[in-house]
């Protein structure tokens, strides 16, 4: 119903943004990782949309790109997840990477989100993974497995999870880095963000 919306950014809170389109303020709710991307209030923003509409419920959702609606409208179909699960999941990793991990069966990868059981993510590979296409998937899905690595040695000693998965997820991606390498750069990045 709702595809896109464009207008002026009146505030930005956790969990959900409001949109001002001519007059008309659009209360959208948002993943964390969307919320970060957008500019400070007063900016004018363009996003994709998600119209959901359930007996007493009518909501809206927005997402950057139209790959995060698609992967959105893709989870929020399967049975057990519902829209603000579907979000969450959307705040765990890229759309690329979740595409990937959903494409190589990998639900230990989708289950660091909180709310998404074994069973869940099992569902979640069952029904999508044949939807889905991930060029590069096993590529994806071990650099996943080697930034885990490198999160819980962060997490270990003593920097906040949110922190360090935030900073890792804003390190460009090296497909040959190992670990070592990677740990170093994410201690650069941790160390700047201090000052």
């Amino acid at each position: 119903m709702i595809h896109a919306l464009k207008g002026t950014l009146v505030s930005a809170h956790e969990g959900r943004i409001v949109v001002d389109c001519h007059g008309v303020g659009f209360l959208l709710y948002v993943n964390d990782r969307t919320r970060r991307a957008l500019p400070a209030p007063g900016a004018e923003v363009s996003l994709f949309t998600h119209f959901y509409l359930r007996e007493e419920r009518a909501e809206l959702y927005g997402f950057m790109d139209a790959q995060s609606l698609t992967l959105f409208e893709l989870l929020d179909s399967v049975a057990g997840v519902g829209p603000k699960s579907a979000l969450a999941v959307l705040d765990a990793e890229t759309p690329e990477n979740l595409m990937a991990a959903i494409f190589e069966k990998r639900t230990d990868l989708l289950t660091k989100t909180p709310g998404i059981g074994k069973k869940t993510a099992e569902r979640i590979v069952l029904e999508l993974s044949s939807k889905i296409v991930a060029p590069a998937a096993h590529e994806r899905t071990a650099a996943m497995d080697r930034d885990r690595e490198v999160e819980e040695v962060l997490v270990n000693l003593g920097y906040g999870r949110e922190r360090v998965r935030s900073v890792l997820g804003a390190l460009p991606a090296a497909k040959e880095a190992n670990s070592e390498t990677r740990i170093r750069e994410a201690l650069k990045a941790l160390a700047k963000r201090s000052l």
